[in-house]
């Protein structure tokens, strides 16, 4: 139905390499996993089983799999990843996630200090076999990571073998790219897409203020993450100009 609008911004079709919405899945069950199917997995890319999660939920295997029947690209949290690898349990990591049946996967060092040539030796490792996304900035909301620090991170992430990095906020969006009370670091974030190609990120971006600055700012297709199951419409709406926060955009 949207067709029968003028001036509605063209979003790229799935499977997309820019434009991907993101959602973090924090223990849904079944039944509502088949719920959230039902409205949103057209405007859904990416499905992340938020942090170690995926380890406590009932009924996961088959959560993944009707994910994956609807094309959903799936994946657990950076956090269990470096819950493993903290134990010094690479090879258990991966045997959990086959048994899981993930092919993607995030390395991320938001919870611990990893160094940072190691962390890309594992996307490296890791992205012979998996589709691999990786996280930069930490979720201590008192350590700051240097502007050179992200950008150099992110370039050589990538070139370890990251399809996108994801630029830390947080569900709380409230550290990483973000200040501790939500307002985004402009300087930091321009700064960055002067270095980094923008569709190679992933902005986790939580509140309804950050998505909308980040469309005003990046347009229509801009990779959003950490988006909750019942704000995915309300983030489409955003994205095409059918919400009072982006109404003028395209008019």
């Amino acid at each position: 139905m949207i067709e029968v609008l003028k001036n509605i911004p063209a979003r790229t079709e799935k499977p997309r390499e820019k434009g991907l919405t993101m959602v973090m899945d924090k223990g849904l069950s079944l039944r509502e996993a088949e719920d959230f199917l039902s409205t949103n997995s057209s405007l859904t890319d990416i499905l992340k089983l938020g942090f170690g999660t995926s380890l406590l939920t009932n009924n996961v295997k088959e959560k993944i799999k009707l994910y994956q029947s609807e094309n959903l690209l799936v994946y657990a949290g950076g956090t269990l990843f470096e819950a493993f690898i903290v134990r010094d349990q690479f090879d258990d990591y991966c045997k959990t996630l086959d048994k899981l049946g993930i092919s993607m996967i995030e390395v991320s060092d938001g919870s611990m200090d990893l160094n940072h040539d190691l962390k890309c030796e594992y996307i490296h490792k890791l992205s012979k076999n998996y589709k691999v996304v990786s996280e930069v900035g930490s979720k201590n909301e008192n350590v700051e990571v240097k502007k050179n620090d992200w950008i150099k991170w992110m370039k050589s992430e990538l070139q370890a073998g990251s399809w996108k990095v994801i630029a830390e906020g947080r569900e709380g969006g409230n550290v990483g790219v973000f200040n501790q009370d939500g307002v985004i670091k402009l300087d930091l974030i321009f700064d960055i897409i002067q270095e980094i190609p923008i569709q190679d990120i992933i902005w986790e971006s939580p509140k309804k203020i950050q998505q909308v600055w980040f469309i005003n700012k990046f347009g229509a297709n801009v990779n959003l993450g950490n988006i909750s199951p019942n704000e995915v419409i309300p983030l489409e709406a955003l994205r095409l100009g059918l919400r009072g926060d982006t109404f003028e955009n395209y008019l």
